[in-house]
Parts: structure tokens; C-alpha cells; sequence
């Protein structure tokens, strides 16, 4: 499942979350048999025990001090990451905590943070969170009971919508002793719903009884965790500072985290600027997300002096689907047949040899990179699923394997191009003067809408190709927020769409493909998917009772995805690129399925050459909005 922040923050990692039963020795009533645990785990058992100390990726003896400087791109307004309003500043989830937090050693594991013990009976019809009794708001009060009841009860009416669809199975909240709260639910079938909302942030109630809610605010907000902000230009940056009497400093999913004493965001107006700027020292670490950049981009005698490292990071997590992503809201691209067309016109070999300098490979999946993905035809298990759907879902799920269309890299598509024409004049189009139109005479036009210089690269040979078959397609590129709220939307003809998946599909897959979030404005189904078909192979990924059976669900959901051509594949890679001025250190042991920056620490002795160099670099280079 995903985060239930639907604002993208620091922590903008992928949760899941589950059943595992571990005995937990607090003091609290158990009921009707149930015996609180210290954390829970999707499927098997958890790999820390009710005495862990800290996460095996953590050091517990790093270093407190230092800074982190990052970067984010465009401007943000307001200091409320949880409403439609406004675009949020970036590392908010620094401030707000959540009642368990996920373990990146284990695909499906969470552990308590706010919440010291969770219960759950095997129905999972409710579960109820004990609180730390040393939970405290940065203002010293405790963190309440009320506290939960009223966070639910306020995002799901005044939050985004997303919340309201989110919880919409949680029927009642009620607080059950002094630090116990137990959440009822409405009785579906739905084995992730417990600890979704163990990932609800935890607001303060007391903070917000004369300050709306539902309003954009750039008062730094009152929160519970690890940072607070000490200062801020608005749309320019924002300074967190670490609170030196942190309530959870020792708590086990936090020991030897959060040990920088300030982290700071720096706006830019797009990558490039951004990449000029780490080489200027404005910033320390920079994810590259550009193949040229990596190759080409650092140079400079920061990098030739080794002060800035570029380091290859292997993740084992999914890499989910990126892609040229149709809206089937517009008219133009509800016929399958003609999405399916429109793929041939991508050229993904002649992209990653000539512009890519051969660092990605194809993605044929909505799931890549785990065993979650399809692959050949369709297993037995599978075939229990898909069988009942036969008639409502494209013949090809049953045999052919999905494989998006390729070519000989060396930009000759015409074959490509003559498939996507015999497709299209299925579909009723025809090239009539040099247009592409159908019998009504429409003709075949679109905008592929971009939010980063970075695709126009990309697109413009995409938008040739699509010009020999008679269309005609153009590219805007604009600012974040305004992309932000196009989105939300839904008013664009075709996006690159990216849906980062975890190794525990759930919930968030109906707001990514669901009938009720296709009209629902702000949702993730960008796609516009209304499809009874999917919204049950949906629901066999939610009610999936074992790792296997949420596999071969989520392989059968794959393939409808795939076939129904809502979406051209692109392309995907197995490491993340990091680049960062050499002042860190990090534990020996990498998490399986995540990087943890906040587990990472300054290394004195170098942070001393590093700001030299920095400041040296920084006079008269990069600038930032």
C-alpha cells in the first residue's frame, strides 16, 4: 500500500502493512483474545523481535550534528500537505508522525512509533492503537487519543480527497481507556485496512481549534517528530531544525536516525539549474534522474577533486510504471486499438541508445522489477481469476504474452509505423490530406503535457514519429504547481504518468485504477479507468490472504492493465543515481528496499573541506529563484 500522506514528502516511500503476531509485554487490557503486538507484518513473520534495540540499518552510536541541504523543484505556498489547496513545501513529513512506521529491511513490515502496541483480531473487523505514554507535541503537550479520533474525523471530511476515500471504511473511532483507541470497520473484506491506518499522520487537536484547517498556511505548523521549522522564504526555501528534546530520539524505529542537526530545501526553477547547483555547492545530494546528466553532466572541479561522488545504489523494490499516460476521459482515446497504435510511434531503443546512453531497460509492467510483474501466459491460479472476466477483458490476457513494441534501434520505425496504421484504420481512422482523421472527420490531435525540460528530449522524437502517421501532437512544458493542478483535474490529453508500486499492492491500487476515483477530482487515476473487471481483480489483490494468492492477483491485475493499453511503457532501471558532496557517512548495511538518508550522518572531519569547497564554488555559479 502507499503512504497515507497523498502529498509527495521526504518520505515519500511505498507501506505495506499486515498480520504477524509478536507478543508485546505493556500493560494494556487485551481483548476477546487478542494479544498486542509490537509490529506487524504483511505475510510471515517480523524480522525485530519485541526487544529490538534499533533497525538493522540504523547505527545507534552515528553522530548527531551537521547539516543536509536538498533540493526540490518549483515553489510551494503553504505548510498543510494534507488538503487540495496550495502546493505544499517539501519535507513537512519531518514535522508529522504517524502511529507505525515501515521497515525497509522487510517488504510488508511496520512497527510501532506513535503507537507502542497494536491488536488486531484474525477478522481484522477492528484494531486498537496504545499510545506512548511519552508521545508529546513540540509544545510538551501529550499526544491524546483525541488526538487520532480527530485527525481521522478531520481528513476525512476536510482533508484531501483522497483521505475521505482512503478511510471510508472506518466506521468509528472511539477512545477505549486512557492511551487506547480501537477503529471499527464497516465489515469488507479488506486485509490491509488495520494498519492503513496506522499510516494516518497524527495532528494536534488543541493546535487547530482557532486555526482553520482546510486553508493553505505558511505558519510553521506544530508537530511531533524529529524537526521543526526554524525559518523559511517562501517558494525559496525552508530550514528544519532537529528538536533537541525529541520525545521519540530512543524509541527503536528512530535510534540512530534523524541525526542531522538542520536539513534544508532549496527551490529551483528545473533540473538543470538544480544539477548547476549541487556542482555550486548550493545543496549536498542530488537523485539524477537524467541518464545524460550522469553521463555527461559531472564535471567541474568539485567532481575532479573527488569533493562530489556519484555512487550507483541496487534496490530490490519494484520500479512500478512510468510512461506516456492517455487521458480516456477525452473521446479521441477510449478505443483501445488506437492507444495500442499510438504505442508503435515510440521508439524506446533508438531513445535509450542515442539519449540514454543504454542505462535503461524496457518496462513491460505495472509492477517491474519484483515478482509481482506478469510474465509469459497466464499461471492456473491466475486463470481462476481471469476466467470469469473472459468476455469483459481483452482476449490477448489469455494468449499472448504482453511485450511492448519494439524495434532495431537504429530509428528506421517504418514497420512500426505501417502496424500502428493498419491499428488505427481498425479503429475507423484514416490519413485523409495528410491528416489523420475518422469518419466524422475529426482529426487526430493532442498535447503530451510535461512538468520537466528533461522530456521535451524525449518527446520531440516521439511527436515525429506521430507526425508520419498524419497526427498532430504537440508538447507544453509548465511550472510544478500548475501541472500539480492540472492534474488534479484531470485536464490534459496525455502526461508522463509514473505510479510507483510496492511489494504489497493494496488499497492505493483503487485509487489508481478504481471506478470511484475516476471521477473523483484529484484522485490517481489519471488514466480516467471505470471498469468493473479491474475494480475486481482489485479486490482480489486487497482480500489476498497469503503471499501467493496477493501474487498471482496482482499478476492477473497486471495483464488487464497492460492490455487494455491505457498507458505506452518506458523504461525503468534497477539502482538509484546519487551524486553528493563526499561529508557523509552511512551504515555498513543498506536497507533491502528503500534508501534511509535520515540514517545517514556528517563526518566532521570532512564537513570542514566540504563547506570550504562549497563556498568557494558557490561565488557566482548556480543562483536559485
Amino acid at each position: 500500500m502507499k503512504s497515507a500522506n497523498s502529498r509527495p514528502t521526504i518520505f515519500g516511500v511505498v507501506l505495506a502493512c499486515s498480520l504477524a503476531v509478536a507478543p508485546w509485554t505493556s500493560p494494556v487490557f487485551a481483548e476477546e483474545g487478542v494479544e498486542p503486538v509490537h509490529g506487524v507484518a504483511m505475510h510471515g513473520d517480523l524480522a525485530y523481535g519485541a526487544d529490538f534495540e534499533h533497525f538493522g540499518y540504523a547505527n545507534p552510536d552515528a553522530p548527531k550534528g551537521g547539516s543536509l541541504t536538498l533540493s526540490a523543484l518549483g515553489s510551494y505556498d503553504s505548510f498543510n500537505p494534507y488538503i487540495i489547496k496550495g502546493q505544499a513545501a517539501s519535507g513537512l513529513g519531518l514535522v508529522y508522525e504517524t502511529l507505525t512506521t515501515r521497515s525497509l529491511d522487510e517488504p510488508f513490515s511496520e512497527y510501532g512509533h506513535i503507537a507502542e502496541s497494536i491488536e488486531m483480531p484474525e477478522d481484522r473487523s477492528w484494531v486498537a492503537f496504545t499510545l506512548r505514554p511519552e508521545a508529546r507535541w513540540h509544545d510538551g503537550k501529550a499526544i491524546t487519543v483525541d488526538d487520532v479520533i480527530w485527525s481521522l474525523e478531520t481528513l476525512k471530511v476536510k482533508g484531501s480527497p483522497f483521505y475521505r476515500f482512503y478511510y471510508q471504511n472506518v466506521v468509528k473511532a472511539e477512545a477505549d481507556g486512557e492511551r487506547r483507541v480501537k477503529m471499527t470497520f464497516d465489515g469488507t473484506v479488506n486485509r490491509e485496512l488495520p494498519l492503513i491506518v496506522g499510516q494516518m499522520p497524527v495532528l494536534p487537536k488543541h493546535y487547530y481549534q482557532d486555526r482553520a484547517f482546510d486553508e493553505t498556511t505558511l505558519e510553521p505548523p506544530l508537530g511531533s517528530g524529529p524537526y521543526k521549522i526554524s525559518s523559511y522564504e517562501p517558494g525559496r526555501s525552508v530550514v528544519y531544525e532537529r528538536v533537541q528534546d525529541y520525545w521519540g530520539r530512543d524509541i527503536p524505529v528512530n535510534r540512530g536516525r534523524y541525526n542531522f542537526d538542520e536539513v534544508r530545501f532549496e527551490y529551483f526553477r528545473d533540473a538543470n539549474v538544480a544539477l548547476e547547483a549541487l556542482k555550486a555547492g548550493v545543496y549536498d545530494i542530488r537523485v539524477e534522474n537524467s541518464s545524460k546528466n550522469w553521463a555527461t553532466g559531472y564535471s567541474g572541479p568539485a567532481v575532479e577533486k573527488g569533493l562530489i561522488v556519484q555512487e550507483e545504489i541496487s534496490r530490490e523494490a519494484g520500479t512500478g510504471m512510468q510512461s506516456f499516460a492517455f487521458n480516456t476521459r477525452r473521446t479521441k482515446f477510449q478505443d483501445p486499438k488506437v492507444r495500442q497504435a499510438l504505442a508503435y510511434a515510440f521508439d524506446f531503443e533508438w531513445t535509450n541508445a542515442n539519449l540514454f546512453y543504454g542505462q535503461y531497460a524496457r518496462t513491460n509492467s505495472f509492477f517491474e522489477n519484483s515478482d509481482l510483474a506478469s510474465s509469459d501466459l497466464p499461471s492456473d491460479a491466475e486463470l481462476a481469476l481471469l476466467e470469469p472476466l473472459r468476455g469483459q477483458i481483452p482476449e490477448e490476457v489469455f494468449t499472448e504474452t504482453y511485450a511492448s513494441p519494439a524495434t532495431d534501434g537504429s530509428g528506421n520505425n517504418r514497420k512500426n509505423l505501417r502496424t500502428a496504421l493498419n491499428l488505427l484504420k481498425e479503429a475507423g481512422w484514416t490519413v485523409q490530406g495528410g491528416k489523420l482523421s475518422n469518419a466524422s472527420g475529426e482529426s487526430m490531435d493532442f498535447e503530451v503535457l510535461l512538468v520537466s525540460p528533461l522530456f521535451e528530449r524525449i518527446t520531440a522524437p516521439f511527436i515525429k514519429n506521430l507526425e508520419r502517421l498524419g497526427i498532430t501532437a504537440t508538447m507544453r512544458t509548465i511550472d510544478p504547481a500548475q501541472y500539480q493542478n492540472r492534474l488534479e483535474q484531470f485536464d490534459f490529453d496525455v502526461i508522463v504518468g509514473s505510479w510507483g508500486q510496492s511489494l504489497s499492492p493494496g488499497n492505493e491500487q483503487r485509487d489508481f485504477w478504481g471506478t470511484d476515483a475516476a471521477s473523483r477530482e484529484g484522485s490517481r487515476n489519471l488514466v480516467g479507468i471505470a471498469d468493473p473487471a479491474i475494480d475486481a481483480l482489485i479486490d482480489a489483490v486487497i482480500q489476498a490472504e497469503s503471499r501467493d494468492a496477493l501474487v498471482t492477483a496482482t499478476r492477473a491485475l497486471d495483464r488487464v492493465l497492460l492490455w487494455n493499453h491505457f498507458v505506452i511503457p518506458q523504461w525503468h532501471s534497477a539502482v538509484e543515481r546519487y551524486a553528493y558532496w563526499d561529508k557523509f557517512k552511512r551504515p555498513e548495511v543498506d536497507p533491502k528496499f528503500g534508501i534511509d538518508r535520515f540514517a545517514w550522518w556528517v563526518d566532521q572531519g570532512k564537513e570542514d573541506e566540504v563547506i570550504a569547497a562549497q563556498e568557494e564554488s558557490s561565488e557566482g555559479e548556480a543562483t536559485t529563484q
